[in-house]
Parts: structure tokens; C-alpha cells; sequence
């Protein structure tokens, strides 16, 4: 084995490790600026969290269970990217929504516990601290009670947009944890971890020694209760008052405007929330854009659906539509559905699209006929291409469906 240490990595530098074929972060991202290393068993903020489990990663972080030695609690924590190191947006976020009304934010959102600097071989990381949770409404939405958006609408009435709002980012509520043993808590590690290896044999100081599979708490969500859910991760959160030039939603939960234009308004929530009620209630999403290597065709998928689904779009939205003569004749009669247009000597690709309501009566969700008209009704209400016409959450959290 050559004994020389290797060169320090970079964004340029070439595939450094063997892949890796569990379900984890790539192996490629711990570098300078990127994730910082974890094991479990590795102890923070002068010993007092201990790493005992891996509950997830996003593009930005990871997050481990720890249990804090202290105060003698479990809690959530969640290690940023070192590039992320100066005071994040995610920390003011949280930290003025803990002033301003704690047993609000309390209630609503997954509590802020702590946060310290940790600093490794690829940087000085923001660490924060928080309540302990459960799993995502997405690995639970078989469990998942009608959810109201009074989460949302704590957000908005302090003048907060959540930016991000998906089922990855709500969370079950945990009751009893900290009555646990640590060792009923810690990483199953069968066929759930792998042992991380440079393609030139050399130990590499910037990468962990093993890569774990997440694996968040779903078994120890009480199922006799009743469900509490949280919303999670402000890493996309920002104040209306100061806005981003750009927010990263997943793409099928994008309001048109945002599409088109790029903008940024106090709505882009309500409108996720809305296709985010039809996903949750059919267990299907109202808009599924698969990924392509072209931006534009993705975003034509998308307007395209959008036009079958609801409706043509308004003059303002569709001028901003560079490529609509694709799909549409002058007249803006839709006549293909091929994306990226007609081939030379080809046929226009035509498809039966079904509208917003009949894609739910088709996905015969377990609701009376009352019910469901209420429930395709406040969707409608929600998805209006006018953000200036789209309910805010206060004024959805009143409507019929959830007064009930």
C-alpha cells in the first residue's frame, strides 16, 4: 500500500472511493466544505451528546440520534455541511420563533434544544439541536389522520414562509423516549451500514469509516393515541419581509409562477399544501414530474399538467412560456404532448388527460361522496393560478372540511 497521504479533495477532484449500494449520502460529498464524519459512539459539544443512531440525510446535513449525557434526554442531531458553517437562516428562523412565541413554536415545530460549532477535518459545522421525532408522514401516510395546517399558519402569521413544505418535512411526535434504554435505541447495523474504501487503497481523513443507512423511529410511534405531527428542517424557511431569489421546492410541488418566473411570493406554501392535500388523501401526487437531464422539458411536464389538470393557464403565466408554440397552436389549442415538440415527419403525440377531480374520483379514496366533493372543492379554492386569490392558511384552516 502506498504510504503517501492523499492530495486534499476538492469539487474538481476524480471518483475517490468504490460505490457504495445502500440507500446513504454520497461518499464523494465528505471533502472540505462538505459533511463531516460521523461514527457512532463519537461524543459532541465536550462529550455531552453521544451518536448512537443514524436517523437521516438531506442534501445539506445529516442527522444522528444522540443522547444528550446531561440532561439525560435523546435528541435529533443535525450536523450541517461545513460551507454552511457562518449563522444560518434556519438558526435565526428558529431562534426568533422561540423568542417571539416558544409554546407556539413549541407546539408546531420540532423544538430547537441547542446549537454549538463542531469542528473536523472538512470544516467548522453548525450542529443544532432539537426535540427528538419520529418518522416522515411519508413512511407513515397509511397512519396519517386528516392534517390541518395550523403548523403552516403559526409560520405565516409571524411572517414566516416554511419554503420546503413536503412530508419528508413533517414529523411524528414521540411520547415515553427518554424511559428507553439506550441500547433499545441504538443502529441496527445488519446488511444497514458499508465500509467505505479508496479506489487507490490509502486511508482517506476526510471520509468516515463505514456509510449508515437512516433509520428513523416509525416502530415507536404510538399508534393508540392520538397523532401529533410537527413541521421539520427551516433550511428553506425565510421571512416575507426578506425573501430569497430563489427557493428549492420539489418540483411537483412548485406553483406555476414559480415555474415560469422564478418568483417568490408569500403563497408558494398554500400551493404546495394544496397538491399536498390530494397526495395525502389519494396516496398519489397531483403532480409527478419525473426527472429529465433538460430543465426545460421538465418544466414543460409540469406546465403541461398543469394545463390539463386545472386548466389553461392566464395570459400573464403562459406569455412567460417560451416553448408553449411546442405544444399549443396559436390559438393555444393544445395539440402535442411530446416533449420538446414534433419531430420532423412525425405525428403530434396526443394523450387523454383526466382534470384534478377526476384523478381523485379515479384514486377512490375511503371518503363519502359529501366529503370528497368538500375535500376537491378546497383543492380547487387552493390551487388558483392568481396567487393573490389563494386562501392563506388561517383562512383554509376555516373552511368546512376542517371544521368539522
Amino acid at each position: 500500500m502506498n504510504a503517501s497521504p492523499p492530495p486534499t479533495p476538492s469539487l474538481t477532484t476524480p471518483r475517490r472511493f468504490k460505490a457504495i449500494h445502500l440507500p446513504c449520502e454520497s461518499i464523494e460529498d465528505y471533502r472540505p466544505g462538505g459533511y463531516h464524519p460521523v461514527h457512532l459512539g463519537d461524543l459532541f459539544n465536550n462529550g455531552q451528546y453521544k451518536v448512537i443512531r443514524k436517523l437521516g440525510e438531506g442534501s445539506y446535513s445529516t442527522v444522528w440520534l444522540a443522547h444528550d449525557l446531561e440532561n439525560k434526554i435523546y435528541v435529533a442531531l443535525k450536523i450541517l455541511v461545513s460551507k454552511f458553517s457562518e449563522l444560518t437562516n434556519e438558526l435565526r428562523i428558529l431562534r426568533h420563533i422561540g423568542q417571539v412565541a416558544p409554546a407556539q413554536a413549541a407546539e408546531y415545530t420540532t423544538q430547537l434544544l441547542d446549537d454549538f460549532e463542531h469542528r473536523g477535518p472538512n470544516g467548522l459545522h453548525q450542529c443544532l439541536v432539537f426535540e427528538l421525532m419520529g418518522p416522515t408522514v411519508n413512511t407513515m401516510v397509511e397512519e396519517l389522520p386528516q392534517f390541518k395546517p395550523r403548523s403552516l399558519a403559526f409560520l405565516h402569521e409571524h411572517g414566516i414562509a416554511h419554503g420546503d413544505l413536503q412530508p419528508g418535512n413533517m414529523l411524528f411526535a414521540l411520547d415515553g423516549i427518554n424511559s428507553r434504554l439506550e441500547d433499545m435505541l441504538q443502529q441496527d447495523d445488519f446488511n444497514q451500514s458499508e465500509l467505505v474504501q479508496r479506489l487507490d487503497g490509502k486511508e482517506d481523513p476526510w471520509a468516515p469509516r463505514y456509510l449508515y443507512v437512516g433509520q428513523p423511529l416509525a416502530s415507536l410511534v404510538d399508534h393508540t393515541g392520538e397523532f401529533k405531527i410537527k413541521l421539520s428542517d427551516m433550511g428553506g424557511a425565510y421571512f416575507f419581509a426578506n425573501p430569497p431569489t430563489r427557493i428549492i421546492t420539489p418540483t411537483g410541488l412548485r406553483a406555476p409562477e414559480q415555474i415560469l418566473a422564478g418568483a417568490v411570493n408569500n403563497t408558494l406554501d398554500v400551493w404546495s399544501f394544496g397538491c399536498l392535500i390530494f397526495e395525502l388523501i389519494t396516496g398519489q401526487p397531483l403532480f409527478c414530474v419525473p426527472w429529465y437531464d433538460s430543465e426545460v422539458k421538465q418544466d414543460d411536464d409540469h406546465l403541461l399538467s398543469l394545463t390539463t389538470t386545472l386548466g389553461p393557464l392566464p395570459d400573464e403565466l403562459y406569455g412567460h412560456w417560451k416553448t408553449s408554440s411546442l405544444y399549443f397552436t396559436p390559438q393555444r389549442k393544445l395539440f402535442n404532448f411530446q416533449l420538446g415538440g414534433v419531430a420532423e415527419g412525425a405525428e403530434p403525440l396526443v394523450i387523454e388527460q383526466l382534470t384534478m377531480e377526476e384523478m381523485f374520483d379515479q384514486a377512490n379514496p375511503d371518503l363519502s361522496e359529501e366529503e370528497a366533493y368538500r375535500v376537491k372543492s378546497l383543492i380547487r379554492q387552493i390551487l388558483q393560478y392568481d396567487p393573490v386569490k389563494r386562501p392563506s392558511p388561517a383562512e383554509i384552516l376555516r373552511d368546512p372540511w376542517f371544521c368539522n
